[in-house]
């Protein structure tokens, strides 16, 4: 199937379900992106025995080239993690993904949305609050590997109907 072409002739995104098969890829990923990366035991358990849990995988021209995850929880979705390929990086990839995670999350009945991001991270919190995150507490030493801060932020989402659309 050939893949389809934007306006600057580049491969589209394809956005599908993780797979166990995609575990490979994605533990890279989370190797090039965090000093603390999940093991692929990690993500393969979400798979299986996490019910709560909703991953996705953000495709070019066949390759993995981001994913995220997020947990249901009621009418809530908590983002796990979010990652761009880092040759991807610098093309709104990452916002196209969690464009998309949202849009999925309202599909599914969440209204709100939220996630942690480090206090250092200015990047991720400028595309967070692009998209409607705002700051909402902090939480002290929650990183591992130096005990830095988190920020919570939260989002409403659009009816499903509005995101569709």
């Amino acid at each position: 199937m050939d893949a389809m072409m934007n306006a600057q002739g580049e491969p589209e995104p394809v956005f599908r379900a993780m797979r166990a098969e995609d575990i490979p890829a994605i533990v890279e990923i989370e190797n090039e992106a965090f000093t603390t990366p999940w093991t692929a035991g990690a993500f393969y358990n979400e798979l299986t025995n996490n019910h709560f849990a909703k991953y996705m995988v953000m495709e070019i021209a066949g390759e993995i080239a981001g994913y995220g995850g997020m947990w249901m929880i009621m009418d809530e979705a908590h983002v796990t993690n979010i990652a761009v390929r880092a040759k991807y990086r610098g093309r709104k990839l990452g916002e196209r993904l969690l464009r998309e995670m949202q849009q999925t999350a309202a599909y599914i009945g969440a209204v709100k949305m939220t996630l942690e991001v480090r206090m250092s991270n200015t990047v991720a919190q400028n595309l967070y609050t692009k998209l409607g995150f705002a700051r909402a507490g902090v939480r002290k030493g929650y990183y591992s590997d130096n005990q830095e801060d988190a920020l919570i932020m939260w989002a409403e989402l659009p009816k499903y109907s509005e995101a569709s659309e």
